[in-house]
């Protein structure tokens, strides 16, 4: 630079044999200067992020007054929530009026249904065009010998009321001489157990199930057990419209009473059955549901109990005003250790 260039013109003038041997030496030292400018500066040492894993479970519920009217203006302070008997602290709170839905519509196309399924199909039809707002999302699934997926998940009602008119009886034929007796191919408990785990499961939100049968099961590869714990694990919400052909079970010598398994499904997932004895109230059914779904409130707290052990806990909701009534699942499956701790 011109500083070194003013030095080196000095000394040479002074001692020429002594100002090449400095001459020398200078560019020397300039040369390990740049090389040494040259050379990357190491990062100091990083210290690894700590990472802290927090488990939330959250919770939907509905609240009612003695006379079944839906109770929307409480507070976080109104709520208790116990964990297998032991207080938690709810930390997080939000009244779900206009949060995303995503929903599974599951429609019995068994033989036990035939008459009832053109009024099934034009009332779930008119529930969707009424419930689906543009963030939401839902797909159709028919279930009878076979389950099959008729609409994947999509925010567009038209495409689902296109999916909803192929829906179609499907029934064993004849396999003897003497006809037997009640459904020979319901497997409602299939139906499920697969939308719970293949279609929800990866979904995150509010989700549930909105499903039209009389709660019949008969074929299904999975058990009863098998299908809740599905669900519970999913956190879905399974809302039942129960509606049989009484006629068609006197025809064939059965004994239609209700189903138990569709009662116990909904009670422990936070949903409820919705009995529809003439075809012409399934309207009701429908938008009392709709009601329900956009009346909620989600609670939210971290579990006293840390352990990844993959057990089921017991949870109850209760509100500290008397005489209002909670709706919310009983239970959920802690996470396992190798497994995501997020609920």
């Amino acid at each position: 630079d011109w500083r070194m260039r003013i030095l080196m013109k000095a000394m040479t003038r002074r001692n020429p044999l002594a100002a090449a041997a400095s001459i020398t030496a200078l560019l020397e030292l300039a040369g390990l200067a740049g090389l040494c400018a040259q050379q990357p500066v190491p990062p100091p040492p990083t210290v690894p992020p700590i990472r802290v894993e927090v488990q939330v479970v959250n919770i939907y519920c509905t609240v009612k007054d003695k006379k079944g009217r839906l109770i929307t203006t409480l507070d976080a302070a109104d709520f208790e929530v116990r964990e297998d008997g032991k207080k938690q602290t709810v930390r997080y709170f939000a009244r779900e009026t206009d949060r995303p839905l995503t929903l599974a519509l599951l429609v019995d196309t068994s033989i036990s249904q035939e008459r009832l399924l053109p009024i099934e199909t034009e009332t779930a039809a008119l529930f969707l065009q009424r419930v689906l707002r543009p963030d939401d999302l839902a797909l159709l699934i028919s279930f009878d010998i076979n389950v099959d997926l008729l609409q994947e998940f999509t925010g567009e009602a038209a495409r689902l009321e296109r999916a909803l008119t192929r829906l179609r009886i499907n029934a064993p034929g004849p396999t003897g001489p003497f006809p037997r007796p009640g459904p020979r191919g319901t497997r409602f408990f299939d139906a499920i157990y697969l939308a719970s785990t293949e279609k929800l499961n990866p979904e995150v939100g509010r989700k549930a199930i909105i499903v039209l049968t009389d709660g019949v099961d008969a074929g299904s590869q999975v058990k009863f057990t098998e299908a809740l714990e599905a669900a519970q694990r999913s956190d879905t919400m399974i809302y039942a419209i129960e509606i049989a052909d009484l006629e068609w079970y006197q025809l064939h010598q059965q004994y239609y009473s209700g189903s138990g398994e569709l009662h116990k499904l909904a009670e422990e997932t936070g949903g409820r059955v919705l009995p529809v004895r003439e075809p012409e109230k399934l309207a009701q059914a429908f938008d009392a549901i709709a009601a329900e779904l956009r009346s909620q409130y989600s609670l939210g707290y971290t579990p006293t109990n840390r352990r990844a052990d993959g057990k089921f806990r017991k949870i109850s909701v209760e509100v500290k005003q008397r005489g209002l009534k909670v709706q919310a699942r009983r239970g959920y499956y802690a996470p396992r250790a190798s497994a995501s701790p997020g609920h």
